[in-house]
């Protein structure tokens, strides 16, 4: 039935052929009315009487666009074609029989109040639709009334108005909420960006940090070490020192142990003189007191500290001069702070100014 049914659809109004059906040259079929209509929107300037071209003309199938031509009897010069008409009485009769009856169907709500009576006319007064007898006998009676069209058209004009008005603002909304999205998605990235901003200064100021612990250490160290091969020095010099002492010794106790007088006596003069050459120890330095000591290499970031403590984001109201024009950071010292990245690329001097090796060692004692 759906396949026939598809077979039945005019295809101008797209509905079932509605009697008469007029059959073209091309075997297609077309309503009368529906030919009609694209007969005279095809010929506008052919004179028309009741309604229809009285005099000949030509139009395109809509179907296959093949051209029709008429004679001057117009559309009702094409032949009916019966079959069509016949077969669709049919369909309706068969479509008619074969689906359940419907439930009865209610043109017009009828009114509460008298039952037989239908809802005709408007209260203006209540604002509700009701019926004539009401108006005539019933609660209505003094009210104003107006008929059902009247109203219809104006609150439907307004409801439609009202919908559109919706629909305008939901568009408005609709937008608002895209770019409340995008604003979003904006903050996201920028959001990313500044704090990978924060990060490259903050790994900027690491490595100032980290150089800076790196020359330092390395005076320490240089000292540190001069000290020490100087200590060193120092006591390889008292320990050939005290061989040589210990080889005297050693000789002046087996002299010592020598019998012969004359022996002796021979060996005990320049064993004396060296005894007492070995004896002064003028030559050998002696390392003062807190000569070991590193304080001098003492520092204090007590200033530093405080300036790292008050590192913050640029206020709008900061001095722009204090803003370095060619980095775009959001972070600087608070204001009447000293610029902490100058104090560290500045040299630290020490609490005590180091003092060269050569005066801190002692002089040979006399």
């Amino acid at each position: 039935m759906d396949s026939l049914e598809k077979q039945l659809i005019c295809p101008i109004c797209l509905e079932m052929f509605t009697k008469p059906v007029v059959i073209l040259p091309c075997q297609h079929n077309l309503c009368r009315k529906c030919a009609n209509d694209i007969f005279q929107s095809s010929n506008p300037y052919l004179p028309i009487r009741g309604g229809s071209v009285t005099s000949g003309g030509r139009f395109r199938c809509p179907s296959c666009r093949h051209e029709v031509v008429l004679d001057r009897h117009g559309v009702y010069g094409l032949q009916r074609n019966l079959l069509v008409e016949n077969i669709i009485d049919m369909y309706k009769q068969e479509y008619i029989s074969s689906r359940p009856s419907p439930e009865r169907k209610v043109d017009q709500p009828m009114c509460e109040v008298h039952e037989d009576e239908k809802i005709n006319i408007y209260c203006l007064t209540c604002g509700v639709p009701t019926c004539s007898m009401c108006k005539v006998f019933g609660a209505h009676k003094d009210c104003q009334v107006a008929p059902l069209d009247s109203i219809y058209q104006t609150q439907k004009t307004e409801l439609s108005d009202g919908i559109a008005m919706m629909v305008g603002n939901n568009d408005r909304i609709q937008g608002i909420i895209s770019q409340l999205e995008e604003t979003c998605r904006t903050i996201e990235e920028n959001g990313r960006r500044q704090k990978s901003k924060v990060c490259e200064r903050f790994d900027h100021l690491y490595s100032i940090l980290e150089e800076r612990k790196r020359e330092m250490n390395l005076k320490v160290s240089s000292e540190q070490e001069e000290k020490l091969n100087y200590i060193r020095g120092l006591t390889k010099k008292y320990g050939d020192y005290l061989e040589f002492m210990t080889k005297i010794m050693e000789t002046g106790i087996q002299t010592l142990e020598e019998p012969e007088m004359a022996v002796f006596l021979q060996n005990a003069k320049p064993l004396l003189q060296k005894i007492a050459k070995a004896s002064n120890t003028s030559h050998l330095e002696r390392v003062e007191r807190g000569y070991e000591s590193m304080d001098h290499y003492s520092v204090h970031f007590k200033r530093e500290g405080r300036a790292l403590r008050n590192i913050d984001f640029i206020r709008d109201d900061d001095d722009e001069e204090e803003v370095e024009d060619e980095e775009e950071v959001g972070v600087e010292a608070a204001s009447g702070e000293v610029d902490l990245l100058g104090q560290l690329n500045e040299p630290l001097p020490p609490l005590l100014p180091p003092q060269t090796l050569s005066t801190r060692r002692p002089a040979a004692s006399s």
